[in-house]
């Protein structure tokens, strides 16, 4: 029997909620009785510096206890990034790429200097100023991520995030993070 697991490399600055998103990834798939992990890498540990999260998630034990080098998805959550090699290290012909940008995604690929890539491109900066008030891309791309990969269930996400926020960040917070996850749902673009 074949074993198959998902692995999403996440790359984001500090404050973007990169860390946030792997781990809540990860926590769905978990509820939905997957097995999976999420976790941070940190460089320097400040506001605006490159960050990397990722997120396994398997049907299977998950054995491994690594970053991900190879990665079958890669979002990236600010599109200044694209033009680090970190971006595009270890992809192959089926990586996908969910990234937040106004760009198409045939000038995104161009961007990436990328071959045989699914390449996905969604807005998420202004659907979180519009949705949240501030520019918080993490939940939005969620919402990429699962229009791109099908990783987790659009219900599990939400229920979810009502329970994770409400308590913490009260209704209207919740209210914003599933209309923004349902927004990028709907509008991603992809080649």
């Amino acid at each position: 029997m074949t074993q198959r697991m998902m692995e999403i490399r996440w790359h984001g600055r500090g404050g973007q909620g990169a860390k946030t998103a792997a781990q809540l990834v990860a926590q769905v798939a978990l509820e939905e009785g997957k097995h999976s992990q999420g976790f941070p890498e940190y460089g320097p540990e400040r506001m605006g510096a490159p960050v990397r999260g990722f997120t396994r998630i398997s049907d299977h034990e998950i054995r491994v206890h690594c970053p991900i080098h190879r990665p079958d998805a890669v979002v990236v959550l600010d599109e200044t990034l694209v033009a680090l090699p970190a971006v595009t290290e270890g992809t192959k012909a089926g990586t996908i790429f969910v990234i937040n940008t106004r760009l198409t995604p045939a000038q995104m690929r161009q961007h990436l200097g990328i071959d045989g890539a699914k390449v996905y491109c969604v807005d998420a900066t202004e659907i979180s100023l519009v949705e949240l008030g501030r520019p918080m891309p993490n939940t939005p791309m969620i919402g990429g991520l699962i229009r791109a990969t099908e990783c987790i269930s659009m219900d599990a996400l939400k229920l979810d995030i009502r329970k994770k926020f409400q308590s913490k960040l009260g209704e209207k917070v919740v209210q914003g993070n599933l209309r923004s996850v349902e927004r990028a749902y709907e509008e991603v673009r992809w080649e």
